[in-house]
């Protein structure tokens, strides 16, 4: 019998065949989880003018699917951690697909929003499970980078929906985009075959064949041996509470993190909602003001690889409080007349900022919080976050309301920007662990047997 330390195991391997694996299918997973969510802002300008919508009503219309996604982040990330991301991970898909593409036959403002709020639970559940996944499987020197790169789907979902938007809705209307949304139903068998299960879950589930295999895949020149003991340091995973993202010195900087979250996911939805709106009404056509959102979205992901890149190489904080700074700036200026190549540059640059701040915050609360509670952690983080993704659409409504100049618009929304960097500043660098979370759990097995 040999101790074999499953966290030693996973953060020496090298990038190989499998992480490859986890990461396409997480990221497949966000791309079209990103997609559904982008929409809403895609169709906007048309809904807006078919179902003559005043601005507060779509501001609020738009909150139904960020409703959902908050209770989606506090009910899926915690069970998770007790039945298993991959199942979990499904059950996800199959809610935020299957009900944006019915919400492409909803006839009037009840029947859109209800199809919204649902898809909106699968859309939030599905995130910290993804992301949670993606960072237990990944190798410790470049797990900041495969955390944002796989994050990164967001924005390209984003980017088709808004590269669609431009083609499909002229000719086919608003609805044809939200049909495309269905795909991934027929991608979930494939789904459900090729990705793995949480070695943590799967190791507390007493299933140590399963484990044993997939360590093997992850690290080929481990050799699973019939009564192996593996030790992995869960803490108490029988019961996940709360309460313990508060024990052992972590409680200013879960507070830091859910406000960090609140303000960011703020300008966020603020931006993906209503930047086609503002752009129209600053004179732009269809077509250019959705060609803002693409480049939002693209700029997205140079900021998120990129400051994962360099997160790896200095810290997580460091790049945290510079993209705030950054998105607050480049946000604000928004608002003012500037030329055509100017403007593209400061929406790229806010899309980098914001979007990526966004994956970077995920990827720094994974890495923040233990294993027993990294899910319940994410979770929470992004439930509580969710509140200002509500706010941030509500406001741009609120704003337009109050027929105020457009540089005012973007000043409110550049706001959050500050505050968030402060927040990040007054998080701890590193978690601080109670002796008995550092005190691994043991689980011996025959390796032989699949899923005993």
């Amino acid at each position: 019998m040999r101790n074999i330390d499953v966290h030693k195991l996973i953060d020496g391997a090298r990038f190989n065949r499998f992480h490859w694996q986890v990461l396409f299918w997480c990221a497949l997973i966000i791309i079209f989880d990103g997609y559904d969510l982008v929409i809403y802002g895609v169709v906007l300008p048309v809904l807006m003018k078919e179902w003559a919508l005043t601005p507060m009503q779509a501001g609020t219309l738009g909150s139904y699917a960020l409703f959902g996604m908050m209770f989606g982040a506090l009910i899926f990330g915690p069970l998770s951690d007790r039945f298993g991301r991959k199942r979990v991970i499904a059950i996800c898909v199959v809610l935020f697909s299957f009900f944006t593409f019915i919400n492409g036959f909803a006839r009037d403002v009840t029947e859109f929003a209800i199809c919204r709020f649902l898809a909106g639970l699968g859309i939030g559940g599905v995130m910290p499970n993804v992301v949670a996944l993606m960072t237990e499987y990944s190798p410790k020197k470049m797990r900041t980078t495969l955390v944002a790169i796989m994050f990164s789907g967001y924005s390209v979902g984003g980017m088709l929906s808004a590269g669609l938007g431009i083609y499909m809705i002229p000719e086919f209307g608003w609805s044809s985009v939200f049909f495309v949304a269905g795909i991934p139903l027929l991608l979930l068998p494939a789904i459900l075959y090729f990705l793995p299960e949480s070695i943590g879950f799967l190791l507390h589930a007493k299933r140590d064949g399963e484990a044993a295999i997939t360590l093997a895949r992850l690290e080929p020149s481990f050799v699973p041996q019939p009564g192996n003991q593996y030790d992995f340091p869960t803490g108490k995973s029988q019961h996940v509470s709360l309460v313990a993202l508060f024990k052992n010195g972590r409680a200013l900087s879960t507070v830091m993190f859910w406000l960090a979250f609140f303000m960011c996911l703020l300008m966020v939805y603020a931006l993906a909602s209503w930047l086609p709106k503002l752009m129209t009404q600053a004179g732009y056509g269809l077509g250019s003001s959705l060609s803002f959102l693409l480049v939002l979205n693209l700029g997205a992901i140079f900021g998120a690889v990129g400051g994962g890149f360099v997160a790896d190489r200095l810290h997580l904080k460091t790049v945290l409080m510079v993209f705030f700074a950054i998105a607050a700036m480049s946000i604000s200026l928004l608002g003012y007349k500037s030329p055509t190549g100017v403007l593209y540059l400061l929406v790229a640059l806010a899309g980098a900022t914001t979007i990526g701040s966004q994956i970077l915050l995920y990827a720094y609360v994974a890495q923040f919080y233990p294993m027993a509670i990294r899910s319940t952690g994410i979770g929470w983080a992004s439930g509580v976050g969710r509140s200002g993704a509500i706010v941030g659409p509500i406001l741009g409504g609120t704003l337009l309301a109050m027929a105020m100049p457009l540089h005012f618009n973007f000043l409110f929304f550049a706001i959050p920007g500050a505050i968030a960097a402060f927040a990040v500043s007054l998080v701890a660098r590193s978690a601080a662990h109670a002796p008995e979370e550092e005190e691994p759990l043991a689980y011996a097995g025959e390796l032989g047997v699949v899923g005993e």
